[in-house]
């Protein structure tokens, strides 16, 4: 009920800015330079925890593309979700390379919990995933969206968690569904996520989709990722990575 609320509200109030409040736009020209204007890069954090995929991020985690992206996942304005896709649809790109082997682009996103998704009446990644895979496709990249993660178990906040303690809250927390295994081998896997912070929710992730049952199941070691955005310390570490 609560998805369907903030859907009708997005069109009878009025539009701003999503990134810096400007009204009567969801995203200025500037603020969307922001989001968009800036080349994928590979960054990794330090500490990087093992097992972390390949990771490509669009933007920095700092000023409009922050807002924008607190916006979309804590507020509820939906509307954002294309112009995120677009960003995590250029990263995804960026990780991908030159087209290889049979099958789309599967994009599984990293899952939160259901209490989370409840609160918040949508699923942000989820959503934003979802229009990423309509960006590729209507570039001519064949790309569908798995939603073959699920929680295990209960975690914690991560909020206010290092990067240590985000490991552990993690370890083994994700799965994957029954049959999902014999989905990812259909196409090539790319994890996506909103945000990397210290990259322990996607090296879990990982860890889940190796361990994927089924005789048919992805070769491990194969994964790549893609964000929309890099907190400011990763992406400051990683300026000059190619």
């Amino acid at each position: 009920m609560r998805g369907w609320w903030r859907e009708i509200t997005g069109l009878v109030l009025p539009v701003a800015c999503g990134g810096c409040g400007r009204p009567r736009t969801e995203l200025c020209e500037e603020c969307g330079a922001q989001l968009h204007g800036g080349v994928p890069r590979r960054v990794r954090p330090v500490p990087e925890p093992d097992g972390l995929p390949v990771v490509h991020a669009a933007a920095g985690y700092e000023n409009a593309v922050r807002a924008v992206l607190l916006a979309h996942k804590e507020r509820g304005v939906l509307g954002l979700a294309g112009a995120l896709g677009k960003a995590l649809a250029g990263a995804v790109r960026a990780g991908a390379g030159p087209r290889s082997g049979p099958g789309p682009l599967l994009l599984v996103p990293v899952p939160s919990s259901r209490r989370i998704v409840a609160a918040r009446g949508h699923d942000p990644t989820r959503r934003i995933a979802l229009a990423a895979a309509a960006e590729l496709r209507r570039a001519g990249t064949p790309a569908r969206v798995a939603s073959v993660l699920r929680q295990r178990r209960p975690v914690a906040d991560q909020s206010g968690l290092g990067a240590r303690e985000r490991r552990a809250n993690l370890m083994g927390a994700l799965d994957v569904v029954a049959g999902g295994g014999r989905l990812l081998a259909t196409g090539r896997v790319m994890l996506v996520d909103d945000l990397l912070t210290t990259g322990a929710s996607l090296a879990e992730a990982a860890r889940a989709i190796d361990g994927a049952d089924g005789p048919d199941r992805p070769r491990p070691g194969a994964r790549r990722a893609a964000v929309v955005a890099v907190s400011p310390s990763a992406l400051e570490i990683n300026r000059n990575c190619k």
